[in-house]
């Protein structure tokens, strides 16, 4: 069975505020509200397999404790600045 496309957004949504830890939580789910629903199909699939990645590797890329896979580079420093921007209530 295919998965619509609001299924697919909803189900992308659910995975972004339910990560292992309330940081990645709080990073992802506000980032996923905000942007999933503009992004190309490229930019869906990327989002994705970001998702599959886990907590720790992705608190170490977005906070700047270790260098991000060259494919998730972009992507994760969209979510970075609007982070940033969120906590300085940009």
């Amino acid at each position: 069975m295919h998965e619509t496309a609001e299924a697919r957004l909803k189900r992308m949504k659910m995975r972004s505020w339910r990560r292992g830890t309330k940081e990645m939580d709080l990073v992802l789910g506000p980032w996923a509200d905000a942007h999933l629903a503009g992004l190309s199909a490229p930019e869906l699939e990327e989002y994705e397999l970001l998702l599959a990645e886990n907590d720790q590797d992705l608190m170490a890329w977005i906070l700047g404790s270790a260098t991000p896979p060259a494919d998730f580079a972009a992507l994760l420093a969209r979510i970075t600045t609007y982070a940033r921007d969120r906590l300085a209530g940009k």
